[in-house]
């Protein structure tokens, strides 16, 4: 009437039991590995990036006076001073550009100034602008590691307007209009835009006015 158990039967059951069961873990602790390393990995890239956007925002400079030198009847260079904008890091402005743009003329400029042991406003060329120390808390030239340091940029406005032509009498003429866009190495960026003033009429070739 019953049918006799068969303990060899259960003991199979109960070994293919075990081994499904072992195999659940080794899948389950090798996926968890994975998503561990994976959780790390993107933690660290969103702090890159985060670092990375802080930069752009904060590691840039700020424009503290602009003016520019009048030529015959034209704007013959711009000048401008710069420091350290608020919560930025250093900034070196040998490895900062300034893009150029007025309603001609697209252009990005280097600093190509090497020395200013004797502080002269160099004349910068159609690709470049020069330098010139304001106030050097350590005598890193080129570098802007204080909020105390301010630095002189002049952009030759003749030379970037005129490009590859023999024209070096351009300039930038009244109510016309340059953009300065200002990028430090990480990215960070600021903008000012300047119209030529309308009292050129009279005044003399080097003589500064405000922009």
């Amino acid at each position: 009437m019953f049918e006799k158990f068969n303990n060899d039967d259960r003991g199979q059951v109960g070994i293919g039991t075990l081994i499904v069961f072992i195999a659940m873990v080794l899948v389950a602790a090798i996926a968890a590995g994975v998503l561990v390393n994976t959780a790390g990995f993107l933690q660290a890239t969103a702090e890159d990036a985060g670092q990375e956007s802080v930069n752009k925002v904060t590691n840039r400079v700020e424009v503290l006076n602009t003016h520019g030198e009048v030529g015959d009847d034209t704007i013959r260079n711009i000048q401008m001073t710069v420091r350290l904008a608020a919560g930025s890091s250093s900034v070196d402005m040998n490895e900062t550009s300034v893009k150029y743009l007025s309603a001609t003329t697209v252009q990005t400029l280097t600093n190509q100034t090497d020395d200013d042991s004797e502080g002269l406003i160099q004349e910068a060329d159609s690709d470049e602008f020069a330098l010139t120390e304001v106030t050097d808390d350590d005598g890193s030239f080129g570098v802007l590691n204080s909020m105390n340091d301010r630095y002189g940029v002049t952009i030759n406005t003749t030379k970037v307007e005129a490009g590859d032509s023999a024209n070096h009498d351009k300039g930038l003429k009244t109510g016309e209009q340059v953009t300065l866009e200002i990028t430090s190495r990480t990215g960070g960026t600021t903008q000012v835009i300047l119209t030529m003033p309308q009292q050129l009429a009279g005044k003399n070739a080097g003589d500064p006015v405000e922009l």
